[in-house]
């Protein structure tokens, strides 16, 4: 009987300490995008933009992580299942069969580029650099290449801004049976044409396009703070820049984080990982949590407690949230 117990006690521990195929997301590290890599006055800032006066910010505006334990032991596993504080998959859901890993790491290192490189765009179009969606080509079936040129600006459809490639996109897909009237700019001058039905609105009639933003300031980002990945930083990552050119301290001095992903015209989408997120941001002493508004229920569902959920659809609502904050107004709260 004692050599069974101990044969039995061993091979327990063994198989609890046997990898299973499954994935847990737990809360990781957060970041303040007005900091820098090693703490607030040292290291490399985060974010860097020449050509802004230099600006001080006494709150923060932390990013959110979610870090990923793949495989863990079956004793891990079974504490992450009966804890709310984390969340586990079936590995196949984060890894699916068709892709490598290697293809997953270069997909999140790709959206976290791209969320760079909108956040970007939308925090200097805030600080007065407009987007140019420029003609530099056409296809073959472009039927719009007697009447337009290369370098033409385009500027409306039917009095709606063209503010990005993506925005003229969606402009033209409304009442895509109706003909368009579309606003250019050349050689200084401005002048209408107007688009047919059938011009090939889902190929952009048939145009290559250039998007150009010629501005005064250069933004640049800290290479540690690349090895995140994803997408969710964007909202933040504009905010940081704005905060970062614009005289007013856009925190208030309170301890802000948040996430979402921003395009290119300041939507802020839904991301995942809220739960963990919060986690993150209240452990790291936040007390407001921006939110994408298409996560709040979510966000409600979640609360740890302690943290203000803040509902942004745009970066203009998270602007507005700030300043609210400052005046010690209520802004607009997530609801379930």
């Amino acid at each position: 009987m004692a050599v069974g117990a101990v044969l039995t006690g061993v091979l327990t521990w063994l198989v609890l300490w046997w990898e299973v195929p499954y994935v847990a997301f737990v809360p990781g590290p957060t970041v303040d995008t007005l900091g820098t890599d090693t703490g607030r006055d040292g290291g490399d800032q985060i974010i860097r933009v020449k050509g802004a006066d230099k600006t001080s910010s006494k709150g923060q505006l932390r990013l959110t992580t979610v870090s990923v334990v793949d495989r863990p032991r079956l004793i891990e596993a079974l504490w992450y299942w009966v804890s709310d504080d984390y969340a586990v998959v079936p590995r196949e859901f984060v890894y699916p069969p068709d892709k490598t890993e290697k293809d997953i790491e270069n997909e999140s290192k790709q959206q976290f580029a791209s969320s760079q490189n909108s956040a970007e765009t939308t925090a200097l179009r805030h600080l007065g650099c407009p987007v140019r969606v420029t003609v530099s080509g056409f296809t073959d079936k472009a039927e719009l290449r007697d009447k337009l040129r290369k370098g033409d600006v385009l500027q409306k459809v039917d009095g709606e801004a063209v503010t990005s490639v993506a925005r003229l996109q969606k402009l033209l897909s409304a009442d895509a049976d109706q003909p368009r009237e579309l606003t250019y700019r050349r050689d200084g001058r401005s002048a209408s044409l107007t688009v047919a039905p059938s011009a090939g609105k889902e190929n952009l009639l048939g145009l290559v396009l250039t998007q150009k933003q010629p501005c005064r300031y250069d933004v640049t980002f800290d290479q540690d703070v690349q090895k995140i990945g994803g997408p969710s930083a964007g909202l933040m990552f504009s905010l940081a820049i704005i905060d970062k050119v614009d005289r007013e301290d856009l925190t208030g001095g309170h301890e802000i984080a948040g996430t979402g992903e921003i395009d290119d015209d300041g939507e802020v989408g839904a991301i995942g990982g809220v739960p963990q997120k919060l986690l993150a941001a209240k452990r790291d002493g936040a007390t407001v949590f921006l939110t994408p508004k298409r996560n709040c229920a979510e966000a409600v569902a979640n609360d740890p407690g302690g943290l203000t959920l803040v509902s942004v659809a745009t970066l203009d609502d998270a602007l507005r949230a700030l300043e609210d904050l400052r005046k010690g107004d209520k802004p607009t709260l997530c609801r379930a």
